[in-house]
């Protein structure tokens, strides 16, 4: 789980907006989609692990996945929720 502190300065490194941890039912759509094999990351790579954890861009457009307690601040990485 990302520590409370560490979510207060966090922001996404493309507009610089805060970023807030997803819900569950948030994470169980993009969970589905990434089962289907049809979502890709803003750089284009198929996402094929399923994410647990992660911080979505304030204005709810993208979610950086977290992976073993890091956040992966990079706009690459980012995954399109809509």
């Amino acid at each position: 789980m990302v520590d409370a502190e560490l979510l207060e300065i966090l922001a996404c490194p493309e507009d610089k907006t805060p970023v807030r941890l997803a819900e569950q039912s948030e994470l169980d759509a993009l969970n589905r989609r990434i089962r289907a094999g049809d979502l890709k990351n803003r750089g284009g790579e198929v996402v094929g692990e399923e994410v647990s954890e992660g911080l979505i861009r304030e204005d709810g457009k993208f979610l950086y996945p977290v992976r073993d307690d890091i956040p992966i601040m990079l706009i690459d990485e980012a995954i399109p929720l809509s």
